[in-house]
């Protein structure tokens, strides 16, 4: 199995209620239902207030680097992550366990 994490940050001025975050976040978290590749989906707000956190993460997994890149090719998962390089900067992990 292979875990994606996924960290994101809202770009400087950008607020989480605006209506082209929410629109993304509801993208994001449609993905585990409509992604067969994906094992395991999960999606959402940091619940902190620390300088170095992030603002939103997503926990996934899939079965292995096949999966992976038929996960990340989607055309709903393309969707979605274009909607975030508007308004967000993201780092991702992707690790076997």
């Amino acid at each position: 199995m292979i875990r994606h994490l996924v960290l994101f940050r809202l770009n400087e001025g950008v607020s989480r209620d605006e209506p082209r975050v929410t629109e993304g976040v509801k993208a994001f978290q449609e993905l585990g239902g409509l992604i067969p590749e994906l094992e395991f989906w999960e999606c959402a707000w940091n619940i902190t207030d620390r300088p170095i956190a992030y603002d939103f993460a997503i926990n996934s997994a899939v079965h292995d680097k096949d999966a992976l890149k038929s996960y990340l090719e989607h055309p709903a998962h393309q969707a979605a992550a274009g909607r975030w390089r508007e308004f967000a900067t993201w780092v991702i992990a992707d690790y076997e366990f």
